[in-house]
């Protein structure tokens, strides 16, 4: 089965709290017949979005289309947390990369956040952009860890946004008897994802761009001039973008030899009202140093979205609910037996780095996917730097492109068996305190 189309019907979003608070626009019409335009993207996510805009805005003839809806997949479902940095340390950067690049990687994740909060602020506001992301720690060690890392970034890199907390401080604020320390980081934040990637998509139409919906891209052929092949049409295009992410079909084997899908799931319980105030005395959101990852934050009407990563294969379980509420009720055994009102999942892209692969699949080819849980901001900020690119500035793309993305053992074609062995045994550590 289509990868594209096992754990959704075409165009039907999920059940989501998302989806429940959010104005969804009418359908937009699918590609018929040919067209050709200066650029072609493939997804309408954060970052072809993104790359829609900046291209539309400066005179270029963009052709966006998705599979499914502006905003359908992680962009649409994921946890909304606008992270600092990238999903590896500074320290880790420097000894990989060398100070001067890990110093140009962490200028560019600082302009993500700014030019999330920009966006935000101008073209979604309802998306309610909220200061504050904090980090739990389940040991001492980890505690230390993050002491460490936070004194880094302020020595090295002048960042003064992020705070460390010891045990006390922290249950707080996250009523939580497991933690025992933490980060508090106020230069980081939290979002309504679907609000924003709706906003994006209006402001790309706005600036020119088409989008189209319900529109597969089914092949590639590369030349001087890229087509996009689809059921019931073509673009053919000067220059092309993969916005796929996740969810790009095994149709650039350069790309899927490098990404892995990994699915993640959401539960957003009933309204607490007062009693939210026993899970987390402050609007921010929350991750932990969990390898299968917890992460939450209270919604506008105060619910508990509650997130993580249960599943080893493509397609999502039959039972979402309960492996979510089992790791929400061990964080917190005050909710024993609240009631979930909406459960949902969808697929992000992760590397062997666990950096984004950014690249040229050809000269006038371009991708950027794999943001491995920390691409609210990073996605949309690599399809601006794509666009740059197109547009003939290059520095940026230059950089990340330079990030280590190896192959996948096995390529493409054993992804999927070496996922379910690695998250599998990582899930056993995590329950067994390893």
């Amino acid at each position: 089965m289509n990868p594209l189309f096992r754990n959704d019907p075409q165009g039907a979003y999920p059940d989501s709290w998302y989806v429940a608070s959010s104005d969804i626009p009418p359908p937009r019409p699918a590609l018929e017949g040919s067209v050709t335009a200066d650029v072609a993207i493939l997804g309408a996510g954060y970052t072809g979005l993104c790359a829609a805009l900046y291209l539309a805005g400066r005179g270029y003839s963009v052709a966006v289309l998705d599979a499914h809806r502006a905003a359908f997949g992680a962009s649409g479902r994921n946890g909304g947390q606008v992270g600092s940095g990238f999903n590896k340390s500074q320290r880790w950067l420097e000894a990989n990369v060398g100070h001067n690049r890990a110093r140009a990687l962490w200028d560019m994740a600082e302009a993500a956040k700014a030019q999330l909060r920009d966006l935000a602020a101008d073209r979604a506001p309802e998306a309610r952009y909220t200061p504050g992301v904090a980090h739990g720690e389940y040991t001492e060690a980890d505690a230390r860890e993050a002491q460490a890392a936070v004194d880094h970034l302020a020595a090295r890199y002048g960042y003064d946004q992020a705070e460390v907390l010891p045990g006390d401080a922290l249950r707080d604020i996250v009523r939580t008897p497991l933690y025992k320390g933490g980060v508090l980081d106020m230069g980081a934040g939290h979002i309504h994802p679907l609000r924003y990637g709706l906003g994006l998509a209006r402001a790309a139409e706005d600036a020119g761009a088409t989008i189209y919906e319900h529109t597969e891209v089914t092949g590639i052929s590369h030349g001087a001039t890229v087509t996009f092949h689809t059921p019931r049409g073509t673009v053919r295009a000067r220059h092309a973008i993969l916005a796929g992410n996740g969810y790009l079909p095994v149709i650039e084997r350069k790309v899927s030899a490098r990404v892995m899908p990994i699915n993640s799931f959401i539960a957003a319980t009933e309204p607490l009202g007062d009693r939210a105030a026993e899970v987390l005395t402050r609007d921010i959101a929350v991750a932990d140093s969990k390898f299968v990852v917890n992460y939450y934050r209270m919604s506008e009407d105060k619910r508990l979205l509650f997130g993580g990563r249960e599943s080893y294969s493509i397609g999502f379980p039959t039972d979402i609910t309960t492996a979510l509420r089992r790791r929400m009720e061990t964080l917190f055994p005050q909710l024993a037996g609240v009631r979930i009102d909406h459960v949902w999942g969808g697929t992000l892209g992760i590397t062997m780095t666990r950096l984004p692969l950014v690249t040229r699949v050809a000269p006038n080819v371009l991708n950027a996917s794999g943001f491995s849980g920390h691409g609210v901001a990073l996605s949309g900020f690599a399809g601006r730097v794509m666009a740059e690119a197109i547009a003939g500035q290059s520095e940026r793309l230059d950089v990340l492109s330079d990030l280590p993305i190896t192959p996948f053992p096995g390529g493409a074609s054993l992804r999927a068996p070496l996922l379910s062995l690695a998250m599998s045994w990582y899930s056993l550590r995590d329950r067994l305190g390893v």
